[in-house]
C-alpha cells in the first residue's frame, strides 16, 4: 500500500481503539523506562482527538517539558505552559521558544510505526524536518494494532530509536 492509503486505514484503526485505555497503560510502560534513564528535557505533543495523550506524564514524572508548535515549515519548541488553538486543530504553547538542542528526548507521535522504527505521519514533513535537528533520543509512541512490519519509506524519513506500546518499549535501531 502507498502511504495516502495506508493513512486512511491507519485513521479507520484508530477510531476502533480506546485512546483513554492505551494512553493510561502507554504511560505506566513509559514512567520505569523514564526514570531508569534519567531524561530532564522531554519534548511531548498535544494529542490529536485520535492520538494517545502523554501528557499526564508532566504530573508522574519529574522532568522539564517542552511542546512543539508548527512554525512556517517547521516545528518550534516551547516550554510547557499555557495553550491556544494553533493548525490543524493543535493546541500550541504559548512561552518562548528555546533551543532544541535542550531536549534530551523527543517523544514522537505517529499514525502508525513499522517495527524498525520508522513512522507514518501525516504528510506535512514537520517531524521529518524537525528530527535532524536535534540529538536527542527519539521514542515513537503507536498502539500495538497500528505497529507494522514494515511501511513504506522516503529519502528523507528518519527512524525513531525506541518504539513504545501498550505492552513495553525496546530499541529499534
Amino acid at each position: 500500500m502507498d502511504k495516502p492509503t495506508l493513512r486512511r486505514w491507519a485513521l479507520r484503526v484508530w477510531k476502533t481503539l480506546d485512546r483513554h485505555t492505551l494512553s493510561e497503560q502507554l504511560v505506566a510502560r513509559l514512567l520505569p523506562w523514564l526514570s531508569e534513564r534519567g531524561f530532564g528535557d522531554i519534548l511531548l505533543y498535544h494529542p490529536l482527538p485520535h492520538e494517545l495523550d502523554l501528557l499526564p506524564l508532566t504530573e508522574k514524572h519529574p522532568a522539564r517539558y517542552y511542546l512543539p508548535k508548527v512554525a512556517g515549515e517547521g516545528l518550534s519548541v516551547h516550554p510547557l505552559g499555557p495553550l491556544a488553538p494553533g493548525p490543524f486543530g493543535l493546541w500550541e504553547p504559548t512561552t518562548p521558544p528555546v533551543d532544541p538542542k535542550v531536549l534530551d528526548l523527543v517523544v514522537v507521535p505517529g499514525l502508525a510505526f513499522d517495527r524498525e522504527g520508522y513512522r507514518l505521519g501525516h504528510g506535512k514533513g514537520y517531524y521529518d524536518r524537525f528530527l535532524p535537528q536535534v540529538r536527542a533520543t527519539r521514542l515513537g509512541v503507536v498502539p500495538e494494532a497500528l505497529l507494522l512490519p514494515r511501511l513504506p519509506r522516503d529519502p528523507w524519513d528518519r527512524p525513531v530509536e525506541y518504539l513504545a506500546t501498550e505492552k513495553g518499549v525496546w530499541r529499534v535501531i
